[in-house]
């Protein structure tokens, strides 16, 4: 096996919940119940393995679309975890940060996101960043109203990439997709410019500390060329 190259940033689209738990025979919210467990083994999994930057996608601003029975469902679990996770996150050494619209979240959750990220500033073995009510495209409409808003005129990567959510954070190395789906659904598009993509076909539910390995294995065969000439 080559060594591994670990990536600096990961970045996760966690797919399938629903349709795991509909394979065992449960509810549909079963599947982020569990789903919630698998995201805090892969964060301990990757501090492990030395990773500095985690990006998990849990809401998209097309989610809104689901049954509202879901979606508060969703919210609620949310709440839940952040709240009663606090403490363990904070001895994880996880510094907590939310990407995404805030203002249509219940007022409740935007609270303990907000507890979230204050106390854990000061982590420093890794930084998880959550998407919530979040979308790409939305991400880059709001950084050019703040660009006009400013008067900017002379505008390059760095500066506009500074008025996105994910400013001061480094683009994803490896983006992964669970659940079979081959597309990137509107996620950090501006940052995955040069992101390497792996898709696999267990769903979120069942991805394990060993899938992610066979992720990050996959991308340390890759050369990454950034659109240059590497000597063969």
């Amino acid at each position: 096996m080559e060594e591994l190259k670990i990536p600096r940033h990961i970045a996760i689209i966690m797919d399938g919940n629903g349709r795991w738990a509909k394979n065992q025979g449960m509810p549909r919210v079963m599947g982020h119940y569990r789903g919630v467990e698998v995201a805090e083994d892969i964060t301990e999994a990757c501090i492990d393995l030395g990773v500095e930057y985690l990006t998990l996608f849990a809401f998209s601003t097309e989610n809104w679309n689901r049954p509202r029975e879901e979606v508060d469902t969703l919210f609620d679990l949310m709440k839940t975890y952040f709240h009663e996770k606090r403490e363990r996150l904070r001895e994880l050494g996880v510094r907590v940060r939310f990407l995404g619209r805030r203002g249509r979240l219940p007022t409740d959750l935007r609270k303990i996101m907000d507890t979230l990220e204050r106390e854990t500033q000061s982590c420093e073995n890794i930084q998880v960043n959550i998407a919530i009510d979040y979308g790409g495209r939305d991400d880059i409409i709001r950084a050019v109203k703040k660009a006009i808003s400013l008067g900017m005129e002379d505008i390059d990567e760095p500066s506009f990439s500074s008025l996105l959510d994910m400013s001061g954070v480094p683009d994803p190395d490896l983006l992964i997709r669970t659940a079979g789906e081959r597309r990137i659904s509107n996620f950090v598009l501006w940052n995955l410019a040069y992101t390497e993509l792996y898709f696999t076909e267990v769903c979120w539910p069942e991805f394990t500390r060993e899938e992610l390995i066979k992720a990050i294995e996959d991308y340390s065969s890759r050369q990454r060329k950034f659109g240059r000439i590497l000597d063969e």
